[in-house]
């Protein structure tokens, strides 16, 4: 794409634009501690499309950056960051970042990141959008997949990426009470 060619052929200015970006949602994410939010969420939806270079520069680096910012100006609050797509690159994207917790999309393999990320970050994700739209036996096994891949910690059971408008309201409350009778187990 082109904003990738334009971080290799323009990294100086690429920084310069990733900086502003960092301020401004330092800003924003301040605005919302301050307004009583309990929690944070940084959302980075392009992170698959990137080679580990530039995965590292544009997504690690900055993260790193806003997280200690945010600190430094006394924001508390947890922080989950959602890298999309960052399969492979997860658990250095975490081990270098260190949030509070991490979002998963879809393509997250729970027994990877399970083993692959410390158990003192807690997790949110990560049933497929369109499991969810259709319903039926295979909701329902990605529904148990993921409640027991993540029994043993800290997790947020939520969507990998978005709730399909179509999406049967049925559908969601059945996930709801799935997933409030499995905490009742534990």
């Amino acid at each position: 794409s082109l904003a990738r060619l334009w971080a290799y052929k323009k990294p100086e200015e690429l920084k310069a634009l990733v900086n502003v970006i960092i301020e401004a949602t330092v800003g924003y994410l301040e605005d919302q501690a301050n307004a009583g939010a309990d929690a944070l969420m940084l959302f980075e939806s392009w992170a698959s499309e990137l080679s580990p270079d530039l995965f590292q520069t544009l997504v690690i680096t900055p993260t790193q950056k806003l997280i200690g910012m945010l600190r430094d100006r006394g924001v508390t609050q947890p922080l989950i960051c959602f890298p999309r797509g960052a399969g492979v690159m997860l658990p250095k994207y975490v081990n270098d970042t260190m949030p509070d917790g991490v979002g998963l999309d879809t393509m997250s393999e729970p027994k990877f990141v399970d083993q692959s990320i410390d158990r003192q970050i807690c997790l949110q994700g990560h049933l497929d959008p369109l499991s969810l739209l259709s319903g039926g036996e295979q909701m329902q096994i990605g529904i148990q997949t993921i409640l027991q891949s993540y029994k043993h910690r800290a997790h947020i059971f939520n969507l990998g990426h978005g709730v399909i408008p179509q999406t049967p309201i049925a559908h969601v409350e059945e996930t709801v009470r799935k997933v409030r009778e499995f905490d009742r187990e534990f």
